[in-house]
């Protein structure tokens, strides 16, 4: 379930009010006249099932209650009603199979900004990353998987391809396009200072080393990085997130953005040419794989939307 919260002028409250009320998916309906204070007008609240979400939303934009006034959603962990769970049990659908779409896009813009916590949190991945390449751990490699802030902004451009949001594809494609040269670029630098320091042996990548998975691509790479892009994003429109770790730890994105570093500070050029592509063949793998499930889920979403229409009271 879902708890929405609708800011609304006054002259628009028996509207909203009639479209939460014509959606089997709604319970708790309540409005609190004259409650809002900016923007002046009622509150009005409801929980929804997330199966109604998107019908719901839709039609309380076309009263333009995202303009003049605001719509607001938060997950609900636990509801004990009975009215909630025939809210849920009438909406049509499964709410692990929903996609509420203004939901998706606001959670993919936020990740997708390129600010000091996305710099740094990618900047920290590669540095662990080449440390485990460094000392041939797996383990280091599979924690700065986990780390790399990365599916965001790789999602967000597959979701602003699908629904046509340039910005949005903007906004992630620079994210990705300083990020990761600035990443790179310190554990570059990082990796000098340690052999310069002696800490690091400049022969530490010669011969062969249970790490060298990260930079050898090939068809397997691409079908890992398509499987992964499929799952992060049936996991970012559905309600199983917990997926996601699943996905962070499956591709050798960051892992090859850190060997990339290393190697060419080592002089093994190949090694970190290979990487590069290693690195750009996930990439693209991701974004390809994401967008095909989002629009087959779209498709999917409005063939049901055309069968149920939403009486708009």
């Amino acid at each position: 379930m879902l708890h929405l919260r609708a800011v609304c002028p006054e002259d628009k409250t028996e509207q909203a009010v009639a479209i939460l009320r014509a959606q089997p998916g709604t319970a708790h309906l309540a409005v609190h006249r004259g409650a809002a204070v900016a923007p002046v007008g009622d509150l009005i609240e409801a929980d929804i099932a997330r199966e109604a979400a998107d019908d719901i939303i839709d039609a309380l934009c076309e009263l333009e209650l995202d303009h003049t006034g605001g719509i607001t959603l938060e997950t609900i962990e636990t509801a004990l009603s009975d009215a909630a769970d025939r809210a849920e049990e009438e909406a049509p659908g499964e709410g692990a199979d929903a996609v509420v779409w203004q939901e998706l896009v606001g959670r993919t813009g936020e990740e997708a900004r390129l600010n000091v916590t996305f710099l740094s949190f990618l900047t920290i991945a590669c540095l662990l990353a080449a440390v485990g390449v460094v000392t041939d751990s797996p383990v280091t490699i599979v924690g700065a998987m986990v780390v790399g802030p990365e599916f965001g902004p790789l999602a967000a451009v597959a979701v602003g391809l699908v629904l046509r949001r340039w910005d949005l594809v903007g906004r992630a494609a620079v994210a990705l396009a300083v990020g990761f040269p600035l990443a790179v670029a310190v554990t570059a630098g990082a990796t000098l200072l340690g052999v310069a320091t002696g800490v690091l042996d400049a022969g530490a990548l010669q011969g062969d080393h249970q790490v060298d998975f990260v930079y050898k691509f090939g068809i397997p790479s691409l079908v890992v990085a398509l499987l992964a892009g499929a799952a992060g994003m049936l996991a970012m429109t559905s309600a199983k997130s917990a997926a996601l770790v699943g996905v962070f730890i499956s591709v050798t994105t960051v892992p090859a953005a850190g060997y990339v570093a290393v190697a060419a500070v080592l002089g093994q050029w190949d090694r970190s040419v290979y990487s590069l592509i290693q690195l750009v063949i996930n990439l693209f793998g991701i974004v390809i794989a994401a967008a095909i499930v989002l629009m087959l889920r779209r498709r999917k979403q409005r063939s049901e939307g055309a069968e149920r229409p939403l009486s708009r009271g």
